[in-house]
Order: C-alpha cells, then structure tokens, then sequence
C-alpha cells in the first residue's frame, strides 16, 4: 500500500457516517499537473542533464515521478489550486466527512501539499514501485473502502475506472470526452467547470500585442528609402509573419520554463499557465508547432539568411530563459541584442544591407530601454521593502540609482550616434536636405528623458515598447520623428 509516512494527518472529529470524500489531486484539486510541473523545473535548473529522466522512464513511470521529484523543489505554497474544488472540501469537512487525497503523483509532493493545505485525514501516492493511477487507485479505494463505498473527485479518462467504484462521482474542469463517459455510468452528483481555457487565453500566451516588435524587421527597407519596392515590402510581411511565430513559440517556452517564478511576481502569476488556465501539455505541444511553421515558411519562403537569422534569434532567446537573464548586465545586453537581431532579419529577408550606424543606435537604444523594465521590477521591489537579490534576476534593489544612470546614459548615447550620422557621406547621398534629421535629435532627447522620468516616479508598468505604442505623446513623437525623416528625403 503507498505509504502516508512524512506528513502528520490532519485531526478531525467524524460525525457523519457518510463514506469518505476522495479527491484526485493533478487537474482536479491542481489546475496542473505535478510531473509535468516538475519535468518543466527539471529541465529549468538542470539543462545539462536533460536526457537523465529517460533513464528513469526506462525504469518505469513511478520511477521517473520519484526522480523528478527528489531532483527538484516545487513550492507548493504557490501552485494553482482550484477554488471551487477547495470550496467543496472545506464544505464536506465542517459536515464531519472524512477527506482523502489519492494522486498518481509521488508521495513526497503530495505528502507536501496536504500539509500546506490542511485539508486531508489521509493521503495515498505513488511511490517508487507503483504507479497509483486508474485501475491501481481504484483497486487501492475498493480495498480500503468497500465498493461504492467512497465518493471520488476526478477530471480525467484515467478516474473513470474509480468513478465506475465510487458511490457519487464529482467531474471536475472534465478532459475531452470524459463528462459523457461519467455521465454512462449513472452517477454523476456534481460536474463543476470552473477553468475555461479560451481563445482569450492563447492570445494572452502568445502575447499577440508583443509582435509590434517585429515591426523593426521593415527599419532596413525604411532606411534604405526601399518602401515603395512591392517585393520588398511582401518579403518584409512575410518576415515579419514567420518572425512572430517564432517569437510566440519562445514565448511559451519561455512561461513554462518559468513557471515558479511567474508564481511569485506581482502580475506575471496571472500569465495563463502560471495560473493553471492553459495546461502544460497544451503548450507542450504548441511551442513546437509554432517553431517549425515558422523555420518551414522561412526556408520555403525567403532567402535562407533569414532562416539563419531565425536560428540565431531563438538559440540567443534560449540562452536567456535558461541562464541569461539571470546574470548582471548580460540580461539587458542580450535584450538589446534581441531587439537588434530583428533589424538584421529584416536585411536578410529583403538582402539590403545593414549599415553601422543603425546598428550602433539599436543596440543603444534597446538597452536603454531594457534597463528601463529591470528599473521598474526593482522600484516594485524596493516600495515592498525587499533588500534582497529579486527572484530569478542578478540585480538587487539598491542598483536602482545605477540602473538609471547606465540606462539613461545609454538612452542618450543613442542621440549621439543619431547626431554623427547626420554628418556620414552616405547619408548626404541619401537625403535631399540631411542638415532637417538634426530635428530628430531634441525630439529623441525629450522622448529618452521622459521615458526615464516616468520610470523613475513608478509609472512604468509595462513593457516600454508596448508602452511607447499606446502612448499618445510617444505616439505622436514617433509621428515627428517620422515626419523629420520624410522632409529630410
């Protein structure tokens, strides 16, 4: 029998003699699941050993569950519990009922979140040599329990055998074709769907609104005076179509990598599958879907430079969620280099070639503005009163005056590199009248110290680009900016 040792059960007095309410814990009492939670948290901490847990499945799957739980420390404390599920215990143990947790996943993790939740008499997991899902669990109950001696609290295609067993059986947030299954059989008290995963979620996930970024792909054609060239405009779309793609495939590579600490950030807890709103499976699944329609539209499509850039973009992207943004100044760096890397897709999608002015003032620009968002993540953390190192950044809340000083330097750097291009051979060669783009300069300046000025006074909470786009007096300096550019032509 999988044993219960390691957690103290939680005492109560039964006075109904009402048969015990059985809760399954992973998609039913958890909007996740536990071996997928801490496969993710493996391959998170542990990249270099990535193929370890192959071994452990080779040896069966309650194996590969005490592996990946002994090899990783998920803070239950945080995990996505579903409110309504915990509402319906805490509403069968003021009526006296005993409450009992049976899980496929391993003891240890179970045995954990009992003692968080305070909400069980008993618990049965898996352990190293059994797997306690589907016909093992309900064989476990019967034994135990009697048939149609229990109730049971279920969600997947694996509790119909248990529910089959189970004097009333509650569905909870139900898989694909499970609450008709549930319904055959005649006992369903309850089906309580309180998780909807929509479209609104998935947009959410693939951060949709993020892809203006990929609006800097079309820089090379606008400075190369090229955007009334069709074909070049068609291969811009198309690169910045296959571009998005990729990004929102990294981007939910990104949220599943870091899950745990999504969990203990202010606003990055709601991201659907920090909060349980989407699975993991899910977005399993969809990241790679994502990463090849967007390497085979690009190899398909346009010149095979840009798929080499994409390649370059997403192994750097990597790099980042793994180990990067976790160190010092490399973070914003590599965030700048991110945003630059757009600007070279674009030359080679469209092969006009880049020159170093455009690429000295991206990589100052963005920098400055990734140093904007870590300023703003450490004010948060500062006005909470925390000292310590943030959670998954190398930055301490009294680098905020240093922050702002490299970040606005690097902001004004950028004017400098936009004043010397004005006086570039190739530029006289380009514009009509390249003494009017000195006008930009002020326009820049007053943008980069408003920015910052915001910043500074807590006002910044979102991304600074995506601020900038819904900005009206960013907007509208943008529109300057442009205008500038068009009379100088």
């Amino acid at each position: 029998m999988p044993s219960t040792q390691g957690r103290t059960p939680v005492t109560v007095h039964i006075t109904t003699t009402a048969p015990p309410l059985i809760v399954d814990l992973d998609g039913t009492l958890l909007r996740s699941d536990l071996l997928l939670e801490s496969g993710m948290a493996y391959v998170r901490h542990k990249p270099m050993s990535l193929f370890k847990p192959l071994s452990w499945l080779l040896k069966g799957k309650a194996r590969l569950k005490e592996g990946l739980a002994n090899a990783t420390n998920l803070d239950v404390a945080v995990l996505p519990y579903d409110p309504e599920v915990i509402t319906l215990i805490k509403g069968e143990r003021e009526k006296g009922r005993a409450i009992v947790l049976a899980t496929a996943s391993h003891h240890s993790l179970a045995e954990r979140i009992a003692e968080h939740l305070q909400l069980f008499d008993r618990v049965f997991a898996s352990d190293s040599d059994r797997n306690l899902s589907s016909h093992k669990k309900r064989d476990l109950l019967v034994e135990l329990y009697g048939e149609r001696g229990f109730d049971y609290v279920g969600n997947s295609l694996d509790d119909i055998s248990v529910w089959k067993s189970a004097r009333d059986a509650y569905v909870v947030n139900p898989e694909s074709g499970v609450e008709r299954r549930a319904a055959a059989q005649g006992n369903v008290k309850q089906v309580i769907k309180s998780n909807p995963s929509g479209l609104n979620h998935w947009m959410k996930a693939l951060r949709l609104h993020q892809w203006m970024k990929n609006a800097l792909i079309f820089v090379p054609l606008l400075a190369a005076h090229q955007i009334t060239n069709p074909l070049l405009i068609w291969q811009c779309i198309l690169g910045f179509l296959l571009f998005g793609l990729c990004a929102s495939s990294v981007y939910l590579l990104n949220d599943l990598l870091d899950l745990a600490d999504d969990r203990h950030h202010a606003s990055k807890r709601n991201r659907p599958f920090a909060a349980g709103r989407l699975s993991i499976k899910s977005g399993l699944i969809a990241f790679p879907a994502l990463l090849v329609a967007s390497f085979a539209g690009a190899l398909l499509l346009l010149p095979w430079q840009f798929a080499g850039v994409l390649v370059a973009y997403y192994v750097l992207t990597l790099a980042y969620s793994l180990s990067l943004k976790r160190h010092m100044a490399i973070d914003v760096i590599s965030l700048a280099i991110l945003y630059t890397v757009r600007i070279i897709a674009g030359a080679a999608a469209t092969g006009l070639e880049l020159t170093f002015w455009i690429l000295a003032f991206s990589m100052f620009i963005f920098l400055s503005l990734a140093l904007v968002k870590r300023y703003a993540e450490l004010r948060e953390a500062r006005k909470k009163g925390h000292t310590e190192k943030t959670r998954g950044r190398g930055y301490y809340p009294d680098d905020l005056e240093m922050i702002s000083s490299l970040g606005a330097s690097s902001g004004y750097l950028a004017v400098m590199v936009l004043a010397l291009y004005i006086h570039d051979q190739s530029t006289n060669a380009l514009y009509a009248h390249p003494q009017v783009i000195w006008l930009a300069c002020p326009l820049l300046l007053f943008w980069i110290t408003r920015i910052w000025m915001l910043t500074h006074r807590g006002q910044m909470h979102d991304d600074p680009v995506v601020f900038a786009v819904r900005d009206r007096i960013s907007l509208v300096v943008g529109a300057l900016f442009a205008l500038v550019f068009w009379v100088a032509a």
